[in-house]
């Protein structure tokens, strides 16, 4: 296709940034930014001046900025790009898609793409016109490209080592995956200032519809490798919760830079807290297979640590578990953890260190731990790239997997409906 030329909308979100923390060949190095004139806006441009003048390898882009409260309007009307990039304030960030699509753009966005079971609706529209148009509607699944997620769905696939993917039950699902994510962290190198309204899960969307949508993303990747799952038949929910972390006044200056809450706060402080909705937990079965997946948010983690993962698929002969504890040292490590030794042809995985030179197993007292080399550890802000690469791949070639809409669909059928069943309970 033609040269492609990113259009940045209303950039909240430091996702926005990082998609361009590194230059692509069929990229035009200018990028026209539409948003409102505020903190968000100038954080992101100084997010990538600092990448066009770090010292190694910096970036070329050129920002065009408009500033107005009808930057939406202007950005259709002016229509300077082919690509939408979308990462901020998601309470009309479903609109935007869908308007987006109408007017002939290819949308790249953030997650989440809905926030609730009308955004879902109004999504899966945009979908079916996308397809009309020969439009591309992608999100940004960076936790596809991180080394132990891959080896895990790759061990899945060798039946001498995993055996076949257990059924489980709601008790004791067949996959397990939880987060745990901190709103005072570092982003870039700097302690990250996070928009106000990210607070706010009207604007931001509850973390039952927000962090989860990785996970569900990964479970159906994992579990269902190149299938196309059609969310009538093939999900139902069993159950879902969603509980608050309670953030002082302090707390929420430290991370906003603002000394009081915003009006649009009001309704979710209680005793001078700050209640917010970002944790949550879905079980559910897809297809014949019982999931869970569960994201909690504390204020700072501990000296030393981050954001964590935990995942658990279980076979026949071994489980695979990803831990990212004390006993880590908070780096995410892989094991192959067998019912019984004797079940596990443990031979099977030398092909595997072909595919992934450098990989070795180190035996360990449940089984083996996969020890990875540290160049495969590029870090969660270099899988941004990664991912972007892969979008224009697809669109340079038409190549997008045919299951890769059907379960986009399904992803945020999943999270949207169990926010419904959360929010009933």
């Amino acid at each position: 296709m033609e040269m492609i030329q990113f259009v940045t909308l209303d950039p909240g979100h430091f996702h926005a940034a990082l998609v361009q923390k590194s230059m692509y060949d069929q990229v035009d190095p200018v990028v026209n930014i539409y948003a409102s004139p505020g903190d968000d806006l100038e954080l992101h441009l100084a997010r990538i001046n600092g990448f066009n003048s770090r010292a190694e390898n910096p970036t070329r882009w050129q920002n065009h900025v408009y500033k107005g409260a009808d930057f939406f309007e202007k950005c259709i009307a002016e229509k300077k790009g082919n690509v939408l990039i979308l990462s901020g304030n998601n309470q009309k960030k479903t609109e935007y898609i869908a308007r987006a699509i109408e007017e002939g753009f290819h949308v790249y966005a953030d997650k989440p793409m809905a926030i609730n079971q009308s955004d879902f609706q109004l999504l899966e529209q945009a979908f079916s016109k996308a397809k009309q148009k020969d439009l591309m509607l992608y999100d940004i699944m960076t936790e596809r490209f991180e080394i132990n997620t891959i080896l895990q769905k790759e061990l899945s696939l060798i039946p001498e080592i995993f055996g076949e993917l257990q059924k489980g039950s709601p008790d004791n699902p067949a996959v397990t995956k939880e987060s745990v994510h901190h709103f005072y962290k570092y982003v870039a190198g700097s302690v990250l200032t996070r928009p106000p309204w990210f607070f706010d899960v009207n604007q931001e969307g509850e973390g039952i519809v927000d962090v989860t949508t990785h996970l569900v993303d990964l479970v159906q990747w994992e579990c269902f490798p190149d299938q196309i799952i059609e969310y009538s038949n093939d999900i139902e929910i069993t159950s879902a919760k969603r509980w608050t972390t309670d953030l002082t006044a302090e707390q929420f200056a430290a991370v906003t830079k603002l000394d009081t809450f915003p009006e649009y706060l009001s309704n979710a402080i209680v005793d001078n807290l700050l209640k917010v909705y970002c944790n949550g937990q879905i079980n559910y079965q897809i297809k014949d297979i019982h999931a869970r997946v569960s994201v909690t948010w504390a204020f700072k983690a501990p000296e030393g640590t981050g954001d964590t993962h935990f995942s658990v698929m279980r076979g026949g002969k071994s489980s695979l578990v990803i831990r990212q504890g004390k006993k880590e040292n908070y780096k995410a490590t892989l094991y192959i953890e067998p019912e019984q030794s004797s079940m596990v042809d443990i031979k099977a995985f030398e092909p595997l260190k072909k595919k992934y030179p450098g990989i070795e197993l180190k035996a360990v007292e449940k089984g083996w731990q996969v020890l990875v080399p540290q160049g495969y550890h590029v870090g969660h802000e270099a899988h941004f790239a990664q991912v972007t690469e892969k979008f224009i791949e697809y669109l340079n070639n038409g190549n997008m997997p045919l299951w890769e809409v059907p379960n986009m669909i399904a992803k945020y059928y999943t999270t949207t409906k169990a926010l419904e069943i959360a929010q009933q309970e």
